[in-house]
C-alpha cells in the first residue's frame, strides 16, 4: 500500500510539473520541431550541423543552471503542446545539397585576341585581314585578269634557219639564210577574246563582292549568336542562384516541420538540373566563340563581346526588297556579266574559221651562184572541213544555258527572300510581344506569387512554377532576338552566308577555256 501511494504521488507530480529536463530533451531531439535563430546565415543552416546552433531550449541542463527547475517545467509544458506526435513528423536529417558539377575546360589558351573586349566592327576588320576565302576571291580576280591580258596578246614572230641543196657541186649549198615569220590574226579574234575575258573579270569581281557579303553576314550572325549566348548564361546564372535560395528555403521549412524529405530531394534535383543547364549554356557559348574565331581567322577564346542584341525593327515591303535584290545582288551581277561573256564567246567562235595569214621573209647566200639572195612566203589554212561548227554550237548552247541560269537564279532569290521575309515578320512579332506583354506579365506574376508566399497565401510550388515560366520566357525571348537579327542580316546582306565556303570563279565554257591560249 505504501508503494502504491508513492507511485501515485510521483505520477501526480509529473503531470503537474512536466517531465524532467533530460527526458524532455531526448524527446525533443526526436521530434520534427526545432527552434532556430532566423538571423543565422543560410549557409550555416545548410551545413547540416544539427547538434549545435539553436539546440539549447528552456528546460535543458545548460538553461537550468540559469533559470532553475520551475522555469524548466513551464517550458516543457509549453513544448508538449507544440510537438505533434504524428507519422512523418519525426525528425530526419535532410539530405545534403548536391555538389556543383565541374566544367572540364582547359585553361591554357593562345594569345591573339583572348581577353579583349571586341565589337562587331573589330571582328569585321579582323575577318577582312584573316579570312582565307577573301584571299581566294582576290586571287580569282587576278587570275581572270591575267586571262584577259593573255587572250589579247599578239602572236610572237618566228625565226628559222634554212640550208638548201647542201653539197651540190661540192659547195656548201644552194641557199643558206635566216627566215622570219609572223602570223597575222584576222577577223578581230584578239579583240573579241580580250572583251570576253574582261566580262569574266567583271563576273569574278561580282563573285568576290558576294564572298565579302558571305563573310560579313556570317560574322554578324555568329556575333549576335555569341551575344545571345552571353545573355542566356546570365539568365541561367540568375536561375541557379534562385534555385540555391529555394534549396535553402526548403531546408528551413523541413527543419520547421513544414516540408518532408521528398520535397528536399525534389529541390536538390531541380537545383542540379539548373546547374547542368548553366554548364550547357556555357559550353554553347564557347562553341559560338570558336565558330566565330574560325570565321575571322584568329583565336578569340576568353574575349568579351560588346554589342546590342536588341534593336529597332524596320517595316519592310516584299516587292521593294525583291526588286532591289534582283538588281543589286552580286550573284545576279555575276550572272549578267557571264551572260555578256557568253554572247561575246559566240561571236568569237564564229570568226574562228577566218584563216590567219602567216607571212615569211628572210635573206641568205647562194653558194652556187655566190650571191646574196632573199626569200619570201605566205601561208594560210583553208577552212574546208573544219569550220569550227562544233565549238560554235557549244558556245550557243552555253549562251542559252546562261539565259536559263539567270531565270533560275531569279526564282531562287525570290524563294529565299520569301523564307527570310516570313522569318523576319514572325520574329519581329514575337520579339515585340515578348518585350511589351509576355515578359512584363510573367515578371509581375512571379512578384505577386512571392508576395503571396510571404503572406502564407500560396504554396511554394506555385512560386517555383511562376519562376520557371518567367525564366523560360526570358530564354525564349533571347532566342527570338537572335533569329530576328539573323533574318535582318540576311535580308540586308543579299541572302548570302557561309563565310568559309570556297570563293567561286566564273564557270568555264567547256574545252574553249582548256586550250593553251585563252580565246
Amino acid at each position: 500500500m505504501k508503494n502504491l501511494y508513492w507511485m501515485s504521488l510521483v505520477v501526480a507530480i509529473v503531470l503537474h510539473y512536466g517531465l524532467p529536463s533530460v527526458v524532455a530533451q531526448d524527446y525533443y531531439q526526436k521530434s520534427s520541431y526545432r527552434i532556430t535563430d532566423p538571423t543565422v546565415h543560410a549557409s550555416q543552416q545548410m551545413d547540416g550541423s544539427m547538434q549545435g546552433h539553436g539546440m539549447q531550449m528552456p528546460g535543458s541542463p545548460s538553461s537550468n543552471a540559469h533559470s532553475g527547475n520551475s522555469h524548466s517545467g513551464m517550458a516543457m509544458g509549453d513544448m508538449k503542446t507544440k510537438v505533434p506526435d504524428k507519422p512523418g513528423h519525426r525528425y530526419q536529417k535532410p539530405t545534403a545539397l548536391p555538389a556543383t558539377p565541374e566544367s572540364s575546360v582547359p585553361t591554357d589558351r593562345p594569345d591573339n585576341y583572348t581577353g579583349q573586349q571586341l565589337t562587331l566592327d573589330d571582328l569585321l576588320a579582323i575577318a577582312t585581314q584573316n579570312n582565307p576565302t577573301l584571299r581566294q576571291a582576290q586571287n580569282q580576280i587576278t587570275a581572270e585578269t591575267g586571262k584577259a591580258i593573255q587572250a589579247g596578246l599578239y602572236p610572237n614572230p618566228g625565226f628559222r634557219y634554212s640550208a638548201e641543196q647542201i653539197g651540190v657541186d661540192g659547195t656548201a649549198g644552194e641557199f643558206h639564210g635566216g627566215i622570219f615569220s609572223q602570223e597575222i590574226v584576222r577577223g578581230g579574234k584578239l579583240r573579241l577574246s580580250r572583251a570576253k575575258y574582261v566580262q569574266r573579270v567583271k563576273a569574278t569581281e561580282a563573285l568576290a563582292l558576294a564572298q565579302q557579303f558571305r563573310v560579313a553576314n556570317d560574322v554578324k550572325i555568329h556575333f549576335y549568336m555569341v551575344l545571345s549566348q552571353q545573355q542566356k548564361v546570365n539568365v541561367q546564372t540568375e536561375l541557379v542562384k534562385s534555385s540555391e535560395d529555394a534549396a535553402v528555403t526548403a531546408r528551413e521549412a523541413f527543419q520547421m516541420g513544414q516540408a518532408n524529405a521528398v520535397g528536399i530531394r525534389r529541390v536538390n534535383v531541380a537545383l542540379q538540373k539548373s546547374r547542368l543547364e548553366l554548364l550547357a549554356q556555357q559550353n554553347k557559348l564557347r562553341q559560338a566563340v570558336r565558330q566565330l574565331s574560325a570565321l575571322v581567322g584568329t583565336e578569340l577564346d576568353g574575349s568579351f563581346f560588346v554589342g546590342e542584341l536588341e534593336g529597332q525593327s524596320i517595316v519592310m515591303d516584299f516587292s521593294e526588297l525583291l526588286a532591289e535584290l534582283l538588281v543589286s545582288s552580286p550573284e545576279m551581277m555575276a550572272a549578267r556579266a557571264k551572260l555578256q561573256a557568253d554572247r561575246i564567246t559566240v561571236r568569237r567562235e564564229r570568226v574562228e574559221p577566218i584563216p590567219n595569214i602567216t607571212l615569211e621573209g628572210g635573206a641568205g647566200y647562194n653558194f652556187e651562184r655566190n650571191q646574196t639572195v632573199a626569200a619570201a612566203g605566205i601561208s594560210l589554212q583553208l577552212p574546208i572541213w573544219d569550220r569550227n561548227q562544233g565549238t560554235i554550237q557549244q558556245a550557243q548552247a552555253d549562251l542559252s544555258r546562261q539565259c536559263a541560269e539567270i531565270e533560275r537564279l531569279e526564282g531562287r532569290l525570290k524563294r529565299d527572300l520569301a523564307g527570310q521575309f516570313e522569318s523576319y515578320l514572325t520574329t519581329t512579332q514575337h520579339v515585340d510581344q515578348y518585350r511589351t506583354m509576355i515578359l512584363p506579365e510573367l515578371k509581375e506574376t512571379y512578384r505577386l506569387m512571392l508576395e503571396s508566399y510571404k503572406e502564407n497565401r500560396t504554396d511554394w510550388n506555385e512560386v517555383l512554377h511562376a519562376q520557371s515560366d518567367y525564366f523560360m520566357a526570358r530564354q525564349e525571348y533571347i532566342d527570338w532576338l537572335w533569329q530576328w537579327r539573323k533574318s535582318q542580316v540576311l535580308i540586308d546582306g543579299m541572302l548570302l552566308h557561309d563565310g568559309l565556303m570556297a570563293a567561286e570563279g566564273p564557270t568555264p565554257a567547256g574545252h574553249i577555256d582548256s586550250v593553251a591560249k585563252p580565246r
